[in-house]
């Protein structure tokens, strides 16, 4: 990090300005090279300058120049922001001159990895910028303001403060058992303690699955055989003629979305192509996208036919989504009756797409399965990245471990290893430790001039 970075900040194209951003050590001298109007290595630091840029005597554009210096900064190395007139031709010679005279373009996210590797922030709070730029709703904003401001960061660290200090009582028992005003740890006061911070850790795991869907949102992939009704049940729910209908089967053949909200939640709703088997590869390929988008959706929901009587190609579907949260939606009720329920489906809707009846009770279902009639009403202060709620499952795992070791008597030493994993692993979600390779993969997500 010791070279200096640039970037354009804001879009390219015709605007009423542009940002270009300069970080690093040299930031201040190498905008000067190009800058007509008050020496820029004199002013004071957080001031704006009215000036031009040049190229040797020839005017590039007016601009404002503000000038932030080390460390109050968001990099905590000297920042420089150029104010030109917005236009892609104006911007990109700004940007040129700026290369030309020593700077290097940005990697994507590195102004904001470099606001991380030098302390300005940690991994959630990372995470909170992102969320930010993307935020489609006003509950999502919420949330990710939270995580810029702190908050999060804040529970995270509370928690290792909690592990911690039963990891330390532990560690003076082991090596200190001759002093006789250590408590003396048992097996059940441990798994008291232990215990208690399972079930706050188990509180964050459930809110913070909450703040994943207010942040992305929701998936939703309708599936069936050919023919049952899902490129309608499409249109249906997003009142517009998204997919081709007819009543040929195999008629959608790629997958088709559609975005609505429900309860103030973006949900994408994905129609597939129908599974059975074919030899038509174009086909085919539709049916292995369907299977594909089972396990990437977060609810399936499964439509069968009325009309028609259920089917070995039915079952095989079934199995494969039965894990998975799911609605069965029975469509074209409004035909005579062919079909018979398996006794393994237990729960199902029964809907008519032609005379639009039982539709709002798939939204309805799809509120309840989720809880989001109530999320907006809730404290956002929890995390939402599917990168940090891996990580407390996985410290969750670590704790269960450590309780079942103590029920079968293992040896203290042994139960303090899978606490301190559990803690070392929460450290990851706010980046107190990590790989300069995970680095690397987070901050490549974001925008080229974040």
């Amino acid at each position: 990090m010791n070279d200096t970075i640039t970037a354009i900040s804001t879009a390219l194209g015709p605007s009423a300005i542009s940002i270009i951003r300069v970080s690093g050590t040299d930031a201040i001298e190498i905008v000067n090279k190009i800058f007509k109007g008050k020496d820029l290595k004199k002013q004071e630091s957080h001031t704006i300058h009215y000036g031009h840029i040049v190229e040797n005597d020839k005017i590039i554009d007016e601009v404002l120049v503000s000038i932030m210096k080390a460390p109050k900064t968001f990099t905590k190395e000297d920042v420089v922001e150029i104010n030109t007139h917005g236009g892609i031709a104006t911007t990109n010679k700004v940007l040129e001159l700026l290369l030309l005279n020593g700077a290097r373009l940005a990697d994507p996210g590195e102004f904001s990895k470099r606001a991380f590797l030098n302390g300005r922030i940690d991994l959630v709070e990372a995470d909170g910028i992102m969320n930010l730029i993307e935020a489609k709703t006003q509950t999502a904003r919420e949330l990710s303001i939270n995580q810029l401001s702190g908050k999060v960061s804040n529970l995270i660290t509370d928690l290792r403060d909690k592990l911690v200090q039963i990891i330390a009582n532990i560690e003076v028992n082991i090596d200190y058992p001759e002093y006789e005003d250590i408590e003396n740890l048992t097996n059940d006061k441990i798994k008291k303690d232990i215990e208690q911070f399972q079930k706050d850790l188990l509180t964050i795991i459930k809110e913070s699955e909450d703040g994943k869907i207010i942040s992305e949102g929701l998936k939703v992939a309708i599936i069936g055989r050919p023919n049952v009704g899902k490129s309608s049940l499409l249109n249906n729910l997003l009142e517009e003629e998204k997919a081709i209908v007819t009543d040929i089967e195999g008629t959608t053949r790629d997958i088709v979305e559609g975005n609505l909200s429900i309860s103030g939640i973006p949900v994408t709703i994905i129609d597939t192509a129908g599974i059975r088997k074919t030899s038509n590869i174009v086909e085919k390929i539709g049916v292995d996208k369907s299977l594909n988008t089972i396990d990437k959706a977060d609810l399936i929901i499964y439509m069968l036919n009325n009309n028609e009587p259920i089917s070995k190609e039915d079952i095989d579907i079934y199995n494969k989504i039965k894990d998975k949260k799911h609605i069965i939606v029975i469509n074209k009720i409004d035909l005579e009756n062919k079909l018979t329920i398996p006794k393994e489906i237990k729960n199902y809707i029964n809907i008519s797409i032609l005379k639009n009846t039982g539709i709002d009770e798939i939204k309805t279902t799809i509120i309840n399965m989720f809880n989001l009639g109530n999320l907006h009403t809730k404290d956002l202060t929890y995390l939402s990245s599917a990168r940090s709620i891996s990580l407390l499952k996985k410290s969750f795992t670590y704790i269960e471990n450590a309780i079942n070791n103590i029920n079968i008597n293992t040896p203290i030493d042994i139960v303090e290893i899978e606490l301190r994993n559990a803690w070392e692993t929460l450290g990851e979600i706010i980046g107190q430790t990590y790989s300069e390779e995970l680095i690397d993969e987070l901050f490549s997500r974001f925008c080229l001039g974040k």
